[in-house]
Parts: structure tokens; C-alpha cells; sequence
């Protein structure tokens, strides 16, 4: 309900559960404080757990993006455009579908083990949120009170990925870790996994980590005016999206046995709640006794409600009670079945004007490409396991069957530094869209360096799709071979004395090591570390950085590599939680594994869309990373241009790999 502007100083009080705007900061603060838990009165109501994702989120983002608009200059930009909305009779004439990509986060379980959850799972949840937000008629989403709306939003699994390839839309991630701390998530969790959110809504089903374990979800804000001289008061791209503990990521009506979901919030309202802050959209007691939430028709409340009370009389209107049902209200998921015609209008608005919601009005991907009988898809997996100086690691990937046939039989034969492997035979029965974890076996003594996998057969001949059958990756399940003089550079985050780092030879001896830096008291970023490295040859090092708080270096713009004298970057990284760990092996570099400068050449630089590369074969190939070595895409050099259209705005280094040539650039997203 809107109030008056008398009661404006309450608008800059914290907002709760998607990470909703604050303040405009004064000051920089170079110190990370954990926020205060709720109060024991607040997680009575909801049955001890913590309902939404409050306090800690706004925190997250107020020392992650200082400058960011108040509430008052939001609401003052979207204000006009919610009239606006007001005015239209539907957003522009029909009902608007997001493609949605869920990304379900575990350590390595197996389907239907939690955190793992089930295809299945993962579907009712979107059945429930097109329920919720169309109002259907004959579901729990549909209510006959006056002011209760069809928001004209509905949402399907996306069919597309970022590729171009074929997908469900459910993207299993084993991270080699089962739960996570919320700033863990926004910093490593987030960043690792995101698909293009202007094309996509994010999903994330995870397990939340102590202090959180009682977190049922949290989202993020939509970007706002893109006024002059503000900074995007959402967020940065790579946060974008909602996040769900994977017990309440769904509905119970639907559960074919397998789901792992936990009353009273197993009907998939958290979902249904966070995306409506995703959308724009705020809690009814605008987060303050009696607060706005700039909705006229959603009555005014004195506090969030747990259960399902009746009878409240809202705070203007004894006769007028409070709203329980809201779906932005706190009461229990059995409770909640309504979104009022003033919340439509807001979304309108915000899916009409906020830069990445209004590119998923336009997005295709969740429409079908033509699918083929026959088509595997092989993803490399993460290593879990210890790399160590001895030995070497099999390689996980999974073997998905995209086909609309039963996948039965596959080859998958495999190169790693230019040495064939035996070829891996795989047979089994997976139907559409299901996979299976295979273990590569690589030959002993084996170094870490170039890897190619690719899937020769399937079911006895050729596959049909040849756009997801190669990997042109790096094998990390061994040292990687470093030359015996290396250059170090370590960016740090604001936060430096969180970040302390080692490096051991095989002794176990510390060589070089780092603690005890400064955290910033502006928001600018430290100078960049560089050390200059001596290597005994062929003793093994191995490489640790820790974080103390638990959410890497990366997000900030922190990182780290190791390049050879020459610049081409050997080791690189600095998005992960506590710690990250690489090994190598010192030794005599042959000429394929140096820098040969000004073999190629790419321009324009900065670009926009082609980047035009000379110099190359058509058998050349590409691995962009961004500013914090996370690879970002890779793939064949086409008619001498690598489309990079679709990346963020940012720096980028890309690797032009040619005839056993690799040469690094470094190039600007504009």
C-alpha cells in the first residue's frame, strides 16, 4: 500500500531478501562485516527458518557496489513508467515467457541424493510459478479476490543453451562441495555457473552452509535507470538471478517419490516470492512497521506474517485486513495464492524498462532447435581429487544423450598434450536429456596441458550433431609444466587481510609465500603484486591461496597467474571459497609450450561484436578467459573471426591456439 511521503525516512532502511537497494554510500568501509541474524519474534513466525535472504544480501551488494541509487531515486525513475504501465492494457499486447536455466549445485552426489535433485523436482517448480503468476484456474495460483491479477508472466526451461546447442534447461554443476555460505554463493557459486542473464533467468538449488543453514532463498534486484553518474544499483551481471535451498525448490503436490522437500514451504512459494523481487517487486510491510511497498492495493501491513493468520486489521483500515495471502508476504507456501493488479503494474514496468529483465522479453532461447535421433553431448567435469606431484588423475565428463532416440552406445576417444589415449567405449541406456558420469583413464606420467575429447561414435555411427561433441579444454589432474623462471601477479580484492597464499616444493619447504595485506579504505584496488619466480627443474611446486571469509578474490576483480617471462599465462584463477590449489611440475619448456610473439594479430580492439584474428589456419582454435581466468568461451576460428558478441562489457584475454602456436591477447569488450 503507498503511504505518504512523510514516512520517507523509513525507505532507507535495509531491504529485505532480494538484496533490494540501499542507501547511497558516504563512506568506504575496507572491512566485512556479517550482518544481524533476525530476531527470535521474526523467525518464530516462520517456524525458525529464515524466510528470505534479508539483511546479509544488501550487505553483499552495499560493499560490492558502493553508489548505488537510493529507494527514493528508484522509485522517482520507475515511478512514471509503472503509470505508464498502468496505461497499457497488456505488456505490449501479449504474455511475455522467460526462459529459465536452473542450475542445480552439488559436490558430486548422485541424482535424487540431496542436494542432487530430480529433473522432476526441478519441473514442478516451474509448473508452480506459472500457477502462481498466471493465476490458473483449478491450481492453488488462483484466487477470486477483486484485485487478485494474471500477471501476464510465464516461464519455460530453456531449449537453447548459450552454445546453441540443445538443453532441458537443468544444468547440474558438481562444484566438489555440497553446501555454501550465502557470500560464497554470490562471489564463487554465481560467477562459476551463470549463463547470459539478458538471455536467460538463473536459478540456483543449492544447500546452504552454516550461518545460512536456515536460508530459504534469496534474489537480486532489478537494475534500474541507468541514470547519469549512478552506478547499476543491482548488482553486476554475473550475480543475477534467484537462489532456493534445494528442500523447498519445488512442490510436494507433484512428487513422484523421489523429491526431497520440507513443510511448510514445499509448495514452491519461496521460488514464486523471490522471483517477484527478481521482477521488482517488494515485501508488503516495505521492510518497516507500516512500511510501503508502492502498491495502493495491497493493504497496509504492520509486519511480515508467518502462518496463515486471519483477521489482521491492516494499519489505515480496521475494517480492511491485511493481505496474508500475498505471494510477498511471509506465510506459509499454503497460504499464499495471490499477486494484486498495482504488483502487475509494477512488473510491467520493470520487465518493460530495467535493462536485463526487458532483453528476456525478447529472448528465444526457450524455443526448440530441430533435435536429432542420434546426439551425445560431452561436458567436462570437474576434478575433485588432490592433484599431487606423482601420479595422474582420470578425467571426469558426462555423456548426455540429446538425441530424441535411446542413447545405447558411444566412443569418446581423447588427447592430452598431443598424446592420444585409448579410446573409452561406453555402453548403458539413457533416455532424452538424461547423462552419466564416466571416468577418462589417462596414461601414467602424464602433465597437465592441452586436452581434446571428443565423441567419435554414436550407436554404432555418426553423430548428427557435431556442435557438442568436442572439448578443447586443459588436463588439470596432474602438475602442469611451468618454465624454471616465472613471473607471479596477484591482484587483490578490497579485502586483503583475508588473503594469505604459499608456495611448497616437494619437501614441503615454503619458497615464496604472502600474508598479512592491507584492506582498502577506498574503493579502489590495490597496486598489483608481481614477484619474479626461481624454480628448481623438475621439482614439483605446489601453489595455495586461502580466503579467510570464505568467498575468494574473484568477484571484485581480484586474481592471480603465473606466466612464463614472455607473458603467456601458465596458471591462472582467484574465483573459488577457502582455498584454491594448483600444482606444477618446473622444467625446460619446448617450443611449443613458450610464447611466439607476433604469430597472430586480432583487431578492432576494443570491439563490439567479430573480432577479426589474421595469421591463422582454418584448424585454429580459441579459449577467451575474463579478468579473473575464468574461461568464458572457446571453440574454432571461423572464416577468421571469433564472435564475442554476446560477452559482458569487460577485459578479456583471448589464446589463439595454431599448429602447436598458442599466443595470448589481451582485448576490451565494449
Amino acid at each position: 500500500m503507498q503511504k505518504s511521503t512523510t514516512s520517507k525516512s523509513l525507505f532507507l532502511l535495509p531491504l529485505l531478501c532480494a538484496g533490494l537497494m540501499s542507501a547511497q554510500n558516504t563512506g568506504w568501509i575496507g572491512q566485512k562485516k556479517e550482518s544481524a541474524a533476525k530476531s527470535p519474534q521474526e523467525l518464530a513466525k516462520t517456524n525458525g527458518f529464515d524466510r528470505c535472504g534479508t539483511t546479509e544480501y544488501e550487505d553483499f551488494l552495499r560493499k560490492h557496489f558502493p553508489g548505488r541509487l537510493t529507494t527514493e531515486q528508484f522509485e522517482d525513475w520507475l515511478r512514471p513508467l509503472i503509470q505508464k504501465a498502468k496505461n497499457e492494457k497488456s505488456q505490449n499486447g501479449g504474455i511475455v515467457t522467460i526462459p529459465v536455466v536452473v542450475h542445480v549445485i552439488h559436490g558430486g552426489q548422485a541424482v535424487g541424493t540431496a542436494p542432487n535433485i530430480v529433473d522432476e523436482q526441478v519441473m514442478s517448480q516451474i509448473t508452480v510459478m506459472n500457477q502462481d503468476f498466471r493465476k490458473l484456474m483449478g491450481t492453488p495460483g488462483y484466487n477470486t479476490n477483486a484485485v487478485g491479477a494474471d500477471v501476464q508472466i510465464q516461464f519455460a526451461l530453456a531449449k537453447v543453451d548459450p552454445n546453441g546447442n540443445p538443453t532441458n534447461g537443468i544444468d547440474r554443476v558438481n562444484l566438489c562441495q555440497s553446501s555454501f555460505k550465502k557470500d560464497a554463493i554470490d562471489a564463487y557459486v554465481k560467477p562459476e555457473t551463470i549463463w547470459d542473464p539478458t538471455q536467460y533467468m538463473n536459478m540456483w538449488s543449492v544447500e546452504f552452509a552454516s550461518p545460512n543453514t536456515n536460508l530459504l532463498g534469496y534474489a537480486q534486484f532489478p537494475d534500474g535507470s541507468n541514470l547519469p553518474g549512478l552506478n547499476p544499483l543491482g548488482g553486476y551481471g554475473k550475480t543475477d538471478g534467484v537462489v532456493a535451498n534445494f528442500a523447498t525448490f519445488g512442490t510436494s503436490d507433484l512428487n513422484n517419490g523421489t523429491f526431497m522437500l520440507s513443510a511448510p514451504y514445499d509448495k514452491g512459494r519461496t521460488m514464486t516470492h523471490e522471483v517477484g523481487h527478481f521482477l521488482g517487486l517488494r515485501h508488503i510491510w516495505g521492510d518497516a512497521t507500516c512500511g510501503d511497498d508502492y502498491c495502493a492495493d495491497t493493504p497496509t501491513a504492520h509486519t511480515s506474517n508467518g502462518g496463515c493468520p486471519t483477521n489482521i486489521a491492516s494499519c489505515n483500515d480496521a475494517s480492511v485486513m491485511e493481505m496474508v495471502q500475498n505471494y510477498m508476504d511471509y506465510t506459509n507456501d499454503t497460504c499464499m495464492n495471490i499477486f494484486t493488479i498495482n504488483q502487475k503494474d509494477r512488473i510491467t514496468a520493470v520487465m518493460n524498462n530495467s535493462p536485463r529483465r526487458a532483453s528476456l522479453k525478447t529472448s528465444v532461447k526457450d524455443i526448440a532447435i530441430p533435435l536429432f535421433a542420434n546426439d551425445a553431448e560431452v561436458k567436462l567435469e570437474r576434478t575433485c581429487s588432490a592433484v599431487t606431484c606423482s601420479g595422474s588423475l582420470n578425467v571426469p565428463v558426462s555423456l548426455y544423450n540429446r538425441g530424441t532416440g535411446v542413447l545405447t552406445s558411444a566412443q569418446i576417444t581423447y588427447t592430452i598434450n598431443g598424446i592420444a589415449q585409448t579410446p573409452y567405449n561406453w555402453t548403458g541406456s539413457l533416455a532424452q536429456d538424461k547423462s552419466q558420469l564416466l571416468s577418462l583413464p589417462v596414461t601414467a606420467g602424464t602433465m597437465g596441458g592441452p586436452m581434446t575429447i571428443s565423441i567419435s561414435t554414436v550407436n554404432g555411427g555418426a553423430d548428427q550433431r557435431a556442435s557438442n561433441n568436442t572439448i578443447n579444454d586443459t588436463y588439470v589432474g596432474a602438475p602442469m609444466p611451468v618454465a624454471q623462471n616465472v613471473v607471479f601477479n596477484l591482484q587483490l580484492d578490497y579485502y586483503g587481510s583475508e588473503t594469505s597464499w604459499t608456495l611448497k616444493n616437494s619437501a614441503g619447504t615454503t619458497v615464496y609465500s604472502g600474508s598479512g595485506y592491507a584492506d582498502q579504505t577506498t574503493p579502489t584496488l590495490p597496486a598489483l603484486i608481481t614477484q619474479n619466480w626461481t624454480l628448481s627443474t623438475d621439482d614439483c611446486y605446489t601453489f595455495t591461496i586461502n580466503d579467510s571469509y570464505g568467498d575468494g578474490i574473484g568477484l571484485d576483480g581480484g586474481y592471480y597467474n603465473i606466466k612464463t617471462t614472455s607473458g603467456t599465462v601458465l596458471l591462472s584463477g582467484g574465483s573459488f571459497t577457502t582455498s584454491q590449489r594448483k600444482v606444477m611440475k618446473a622444467q625446460t619448456l619446448g617450443t611449443s609450450e613458450v610464447d611466439k610473439k607476433n604469430n597472430f594479430g586480432i583487431y578492432p580492439n576494443p570491439v563490439s561484436d567479430f573480432l577479426n584474428v589474421t595469421k591463422v589456419s582454418t584448424k585454429a582454435t580459441f579459449e577467451i578467459h575474463n579478468a579473473v581466468g575464468q574461461l568464458v568461451k572457446k571453440g574454432t576460428i571461423d572464416n577468421n573471426k571469433v564472435n564475442v558478441g554476446e560477452l559482458l562489457r569487460g577485459n578479456y584475454i583471448i589464446t589463439v591456439k595454431d599448429n602447436n602456436i598458442s599466443e595470448n591477447f589481451k582485448f576490451i569488450k565494449k
